[in-house]
């Protein structure tokens, strides 16, 4: 999801997304942000049965994976583009995304992409973005 600011209702409509597509996880690492912290969201994970881990404030190496994934996208995309929109934002960042997922190959996984082509849902239609 691409915002100026996530509330925490935007994260309960993430979360709830995912887990309808993919089951809810045993725990979920976050940072401390307002959004993750928000009495609604512990409120609702507990419901669900997720457990919730914080990452201590100025502990990023705490989420290793994160931080890995936010350096590539720093370094392949966002100190390359400057963005005049929002939508230009999320045209650009779910293109990257796509790449990053389908096409990019990662050392981690023995030089294979993350997910297969035939996973990830098609584009929307030229215009809605």
């Amino acid at each position: 999801m691409v915002a100026g600011q996530l509330r925490h209702e935007d994260v309960l409509a993430a979360l709830a997304e995912l887990f309808i597509d993919r089951g809810p996880p045993a725990h979920i690492r976050s940072d401390n942000g307002s959004e993750f912290i928000a009495t609604t969201v512990q409120k609702w994970l507990g419901r669900v049965g997720v457990k919730t881990f914080y990452i201590a404030p100025g502990s990023p190496w705490e989420n290793g994976y994160n931080e890995s994934f936010n350096g590539s996208l720093r370094d392949e995309l966002l100190y390359g583009e400057i963005f005049y929109s929002l939508a230009e934002v999320r045209v650009l960042i779910e293109a990257w995304r796509r790449h990053y997922n389908t096409v990019r190959l990662h050392s981690s996984l023995g030089y294979r992409p993350t997910a297969p082509e035939a996973a990830t849902p098609p584009l929307p239609a030229s215009g809605s973005a």
